[in-house]
């Protein structure tokens, strides 16, 4: 058989069995729920196994004593006062517990920092009191605001930022009543937010002036001029600001007095960096010499300074490409070429013995800048034979002579005088006269006094005279060109001409046939305002001649005759009677004025054979001259 072993009996081959420990409830809020009839606590040993295995065969586990003591009962004695302790020990935190509730209910929680300041464990009023010391102050300062490389500051009150010191507090909370989260707030930290009141429109508004500081387009690599010296300018990435998040980063840092990084998008540039450094190679190139621009009988040189004016390096398909400025080319070579060109001029009519004869046209011809000059760049790029051969054009008249002989013009079709002018208003009938004279209407032109003068200022020769304005006398630059005006309506009504815009005056003038002259006016600026125009309907060409002296003026339409033209003016109708009217403080002139009234004029046109083609009514309603009376002399 084999040798039986028998080993001492061990402690820790002993199962002990303590009994219940009941702990009353002592504080709210604690679960201190016992299951009766079940241990409250059972330790069994890790060599506790139900048999002990030897070899093949199994022995019956030792038997445990009846009174789960180990003999002596001193484990069990021990357990006792443990459990005693433990529930000591609960019973005071319990009435800790109960105290930390009733000292500091209604409290900030232990442990909350707003904004950085620590206001845990405070009364709400001595934590908004602090809140107030420690955070206004920062609140009323510029906010500062960064986006990339660019700063700025931001008003708080404009950008309608203000503390909400009570939603704050709020958003703290009380103490809390869990015994656990009142036990971890002795050794832990809470950040609450800081509650804002935001006039969001204002912030808006704020946030886009901001934006429109911040947003700039990216700026590619290219080359500049230091004389003739090129250079690189650095690229430069463009931003974008997120409005949108840059107002929440606004509402949610502006508390901190720290600066704030709005977030903002970058535009990167398309020009390659090997792109710009070929360019300046390019550039050096163009301004390493001279050019030569040959004109018809007289060259210009260009030097790498005026090359470098004029030459400039654009993006195109991610890549910098050489332009010109044909302007600043033609600013240096222009005045150089002036003898190579030519002025062309129109055939004229001039009156040589009192009758038209035709003044010779000139063909013009000019330097074509802008095809010369398609090629400067690549000529720009030569080490040699840099020269550029410019091209001209021939510009013909716009009247040749021998359409001004084939206009027809050999008799007066037309002819009118006016007199009794005031001496300022002489000069400028006699200046516009003068513009006037010669001047030829084709076949369906039509003739603008205003367009064909231009302005009339003091530049051009006019001077001050009287004028109608708004109905009443006045002076203005210019005046009495209306008379010169009704002479030439005349002119052109007797010669058959066509109506194509007038405008008579608006009270009636006794030198003037009623519903028979005209007016025109220019504003300050030299722009058309009321106009003279009429059209050239014949098949032959027309051209004005005026005759000025101290006492008249007469101006003839030459061309070849086609009507005769009578006028028959009717009576006057619905007389209106002057009105009453105030005249001016210094310099005043009564007057007894004249009453308005509505007449009507008939042009009678007859073919040269005196069979009647048609008639042309105009009527016209003529205001009444206001009666101008005078203050009283001073006593």
């Amino acid at each position: 058989m084999p040798e039986q072993h028998h080993w001492p009996e061990s402690h820790s081959e002993q199962t002990d069995v303590l009994p219940a420990v009941n702990v009353q409830p002592s504080t709210p809020g604690v679960d201190h729920t016992v299951v009766h009839g079940v241990p409250a606590f059972q330790a069994t040993s890790a060599y506790d196994e139900p048999t002990v295995r030897w070899g093949d065969q199994q022995q019956p586990a030792a038997e445990q004593p009846a009174d789960g003591t180990d003999g002596n009962g001193r484990k069990k004695k021990n357990l006792r006062k443990t459990a005693m302790a433990a529930g000591a020990v609960l019973g005071v935190l319990g009435v800790l517990y109960l105290v930390d509730v009733l000292v500091s209910q209604g409290d900030v929680p232990r442990g909350v920092t707003v904004a950085g300041v620590e206001v845990g464990g405070m009364t709400r009023a001595a934590a908004e009191k602090k809140l107030r010391e420690e955070i206004e102050p920062r609140l009323n300062q510029p906010i500062q605001l960064k986006a990339g490389d660019f700063t700025t500051e931001l008003e708080p009150a404009k950008a309608g930022l203000a503390p909400d010191w009570a939603r704050t507090l709020d958003a703290a909370g009380e103490q809390p009543i869990n015994p656990i989260t009142r036990l971890t707030s002795f050794f832990s930290d809470r950040e609450v937010g800081f509650a804002t009141q935001t006039d969001q429109k204002a912030l808006e508004g704020a946030v886009e002036q901001v934006r429109a500081k911040v947003d700039q387009d990216p700026v590619e690599g290219s080359i500049k001029f230091d004389g003739a010296t090129p250079s690189v300018v650095e690229a430069k990435q463009g931003r974008k600001l997120d409005a949108k998040g840059a107002s929440d980063q606004i509402v949610a840092e502006w508390v901190n007095g720290q600066p704030i990084e709005l977030p903002v998008a970058t535009t990167p540039v398309k020009i390659a960096p090997e792109a710009v450094q070929a360019a300046l190679e390019k550039a050096k190139v163009a301004t390493s010499g001279p050019l030569v621009l040959k004109g018809e009988g007289k060259d210009v040189t260009l030097t790498p300074t005026q090359i470098a004016t004029a030459l400039r390096f654009e993006p195109e398909d991610n890549n910098l490409v050489a332009k010109v400025d044909n302007a600043k080319i033609v600013e240096v070579a222009g005045p150089q070429l002036k003898s190579t060109e030519k002025e062309g001029k129109d055939a004229t009519i001039v009156f040589e013995g009192g009758r038209p004869a035709v003044h010779p046209s000139e063909d013009g011809k000019t330097v074509n800048w802008d095809p010369s000059l398609a090629t400067f760049a690549e000529v720009a790029q030569k080490q040699d034979g840099r020269e550029l051969k410019l091209q001209y054009t021939v510009k013909p008249a716009k009247v040749t002579t021998e359409q001004a002989n084939a206009l027809g013009i050999k008799e007066v079709i037309g002819e009118f005088t006016t007199g009794g002018f005031a001496p300022d208003s002489g000069v400028n009938i006699r200046t516009v006269a003068q513009k006037v004279q010669g001047a030829i209407v084709k076949p369906g032109e039509t003739f603008s006094l205003n367009g064909f003068t231009g302005p009339r200022g003091t530049a051009q020769g006019y001077v001050e005279a009287g004028v109608i304005k708004d109905g009443a006398p006045g002076r203005e630059v210019g005046g009495g060109i209306s008379q010169f005006a009704t002479t030439l309506y005349n002119a052109a009504y007797f010669a058959g001409m066509k109506d194509a815009g007038h405008k008579e005056h608006s009270y009636y003038i006794s030198r003037y046939h009623k519903a028979r002259e005209a007016t025109v006016f220019q504003d300050h600026a030299g722009r058309s305002v009321i106009d003279l125009k009429f059209t050239n309907d014949a098949q032959t060409g027309i051209a004005i001649q005026t005759a000025w002296s101290p006492g008249s003026i007469t101006v003839k339409i030459w061309g070849t005759k086609r009507y005769i033209v009578e006028s028959v003016t009717g009576p006057e109708t619905n007389p209106t009677p002057p009105t009453e009217k105030a005249g001016p403080a210094e310099n005043c002139k009564p007057s007894n004025g004249a009453p308005g009234f509505t007449v009507t004029d008939t042009r009678i046109i007859k073919d040269l054979g005196g069979r009647e083609i048609r008639r042309e009514n105009r009527t016209v309603k003529y205001n009444p001259q206001p009666k101008i009376t005078c203050p009283p002399p001073p006593a």
